[in-house]
């Protein structure tokens, strides 16, 4: 294909966030395999509204859809639209490629319940539809578990206190008056920040007295936060790469799917505000420990068993009361988690991968990864980095 004539695609998404950053890179994998496409972007920071530029002649528009009014601008446009928002805006219907929030608040209740705690929280605008979602999923999965979920919920704002002042403030009240220790899940890394910070200037200590982990996951801005904040990697590479898949479909004049396309996370990124283990028998907890800091070593029970003074009954009882698996259940789920991070994050071969995730073959593996995550490692790792 001729350069002139290439679609003409403008990805309306902002590049001042990881996120962005990386969903654009998924929209480029799909233009380079598939294309050439030219690509309309746009250096921006962090805004709720992009528009493409009067008189720009395009095929069609991937897009953060956040406000009526891109909505109406986009529809002015008469072009195909790929909406990539979870917001819900009332009489706006482009078709959508969204992060799948339930699976991402599972995922979070079960980082967070792995640690042991009793208590739970979350803190986010749950006034925003997608939020509200977020913080139900999570607290659905609690709920399976037993256990049930605080939701922060502001107090009027004082007089004379600027609203930064005044959320701050509440905040503070706020973690001052939970249970400890407790786990909080928070909406996007701005509200974790905000949750440390309020916990530095309340005297409460993270970790040990709440553990603070965020619904998504930018490595600059975790690694800022004091201690760093832990945080769930979307991918948002898959994102953008099913997002221009499905503008492509449309730009073919094919139709629409009656159901948005839901994009799984990838893995929770364990950092210092949640690198804590809630237990009250210090036995159980230098077991559990043993096994995590050896999540690359092919260990067996009988390792686990040397290290503490219980018998293979008793650690099978405080394993199954505590986690709900048995020893030899929470070893293979150590194994398969670390594969799955090096999949994502890195180019290792599968051999490579299989030896240092504690497995003894590459095809036991194979076996194991396709039975947990219901697809072959290869297969995993396209998708998540969005090829």
């Amino acid at each position: 294909m001729q350069p002139s004539s290439a679609p003409q695609v403008a990805v309306l998404v902002s590049t001042s966030t990881a996120w962005g950053r990386r969903l654009i890179q998924g929209v480029i994998n799909y233009a380079r395999q598939h294309g050439p496409w030219a690509l309309w972007c746009e250096p921006s920071t962090f805004h709720p509204e992009i528009h493409v530029p009067a008189g720009w002649r395009g095929h069609g528009i991937i897009a953060r859809v956040a406000t009526q009014s891109m909505a109406r601008h986009i529809a002015a446009t008469g072009l195909p639209c790929v909406n990539i928002s979870a917001i819900d805006l009332e009489g706006v219907s482009f078709p959508r490629v969204m992060p799948d929030f339930r699976t991402l608040a599972r995922m979070a209740a079960e980082h967070l319940l792995d640690r042991g705690f009793q208590n739970f929280a979350y803190y986010g605008p749950r006034q925003r539809s997608l939020v509200r979602y977020h913080y139900e999923g999570f607290a659905a999965a609690l709920r399976t578990a037993g256990r049930v979920c605080i939701p922060y919920r502001p107090r009027p704002r004082a007089p004379g206190l600027s609203p930064w002042l005044a959320r701050h403030e509440d905040l503070m009240r706020w973690v001052k008056s939970l249970p400890k220790p407790v786990a909080m899940l928070t909406w996007f890394v701005e509200c974790g920040r905000d949750v440390i910070e309020a916990c530095r200037q309340a005297g409460v200590l993270v970790p040990e007295e709440v553990a603070v982990l965020a619904s998504d996951d930018d490595p600059l801005l975790c690694e800022a936060c004091l201690p760093p904040l832990s945080g769930i990697t979307s991918s948002s590479e898959q994102s953008g790469y099913q997002a221009a898949a499905l503008l492509d479909r449309l730009m073919r004049g094919k139709r629409p799917p009656k159901r948005p396309i839901l994009i799984e996370p990838t893995s929770v990124i364990p950092r210092h505000s949640t690198d804590v283990l809630a237990i009250d028998n210090a036995d159980l907890a230098q077991a559990i420990a043993f096994i995590r800091m050896h999540a690359g070593e092919s260990i067996r029970v009988t390792d686990v068993l040397g290290r503490v003074p219980f018998s293979r009954r008793q650690l099978e009882q405080e394993f199954r009361r505590v986690l709900g698996r048995s020893p030899a259940e929470e070893i293979r789920r150590v194994h398969l988690e670390r594969a799955r991070r090096l999949l994502a994050e890195t180019d290792l071969s599968i051999p490579d991968v299989a030896a240092s995730s504690g497995f003894n073959s590459p095809e036991h593996f194979a076996r194991s990864f396709r039975a947990q995550f219901h697809r072959p490692p290869l297969k995993y790792r396209s998708l998540v980095r969005g090829r």
